[in-house]
């Protein structure tokens, strides 16, 4: 059981599209966030009778003190929650995880994100153990979002502003196309899901083995047109994933043969 009540211990604005919200976990035994500098947890807003909730990066973890940098979009259960929560406010917190795995040794590592992969990206950031050489290829609204993130010796940072994030068409495949990929590397990548299967194929097409990277779709444009779609095959795909489960393939490669069987399916 990794289910945990949690209260609302400050809430700060941090720039026009990112708040804070410092949580107090009262089991935080039975969380049991990761150490990956990418932990997530997902929010349920009605502790008392989870259901409708959003999963947030750990931008910080001390004890049982977590922050959560949400952030705000024009609408969603979401946002509300966040530019409205107070001190004292409680939620229910569970599925704490993290796929940030760099290879022992690396010495190089890309970082792609949108708006949603943001804090993530600034915890690795801040968090770099030692002067890995890094790019960091982010696309965000404006230079508020770029301010956000930490300054690193040997960090360079390819942004693309007002692009993607629903705003208009991504460019996060189309960057990462474009950069000298070295044979020995590392790529972690967090955003929209359709940008991590074309990042995935360039880098297997590049010959990078799946130990090299995690890539993972936080969030899915025009997500209720494609759930509607996946309705219609959903026992078919999930069966690719069950089976590659049980012949002892990990998770890892699961996945990948899980989004394989989506395109097939035209998702």
């Amino acid at each position: 059981m990794s289910f945990s009540f949690a209260t609302v211990v400050e809430a700060l604005q941090l720039s026009p599209r990112l708040r804070r919200i410092s949580l107090q976990v009262e089991n935080a035994a039975a969380l049991a966030i990761p150490p990956g500098a990418d932990a997530a947890v997902g929010v349920y807003f009605d502790p008392e009778s989870p259901g409708e909730g959003r999963n947030y990066s750990v931008r910080r973890h001390a004890g049982d003190l977590i922050d959560l940098d949400v952030v705000l979009h024009a609408s969603g259960p979401g946002t509300t929650w966040a530019a409205n929560t107070a001190a004292g406010d409680r939620v229910g917190v569970d599925h704490a995880r993290s796929w940030y795995r760099p290879p022992p040794g690396a010495d190089w590592q890309l970082l792609v994100t949108d708006l949603s992969g943001l804090p993530a990206t600034a915890r690795i950031l801040e968090e770099l153990p030692r002067a890995i050489a890094t790019v960091a290829v982010v696309e965000v609204a404006d230079h508020h979002d770029l301010d956000y993130l930490p300054t690193r010796a040997g960090v360079t940072v390819v942004s693309s502003l007002g692009t993607g994030n629903g705003f208009g068409p991504s460019q996060l495949a189309t960057l990462v196309r474009q950069l000298a990929l070295p044979a020995a590397g590392y790529c972690w990548f967090a955003g929209e899901a359709a940008q991590s299967r074309e990042v995935r194929k360039h880098l297997r097409g590049n010959g990078w083995t799946i130990d090299q990277y995690d890539v993972t779709g936080y969030w899915r444009l025009d997500s209720e047109t494609w759930d509607a779609k996946f309705a219609l095959v959903e026992g078919d795909v999930l069966a690719v994933y069950e089976r590659a489960l049980a012949d002892g393939k990990g998770d890892k490669v699961a996945s990948e043969e899980f989004d394989d069987a989506l395109e097939r399916a035209g998702l």
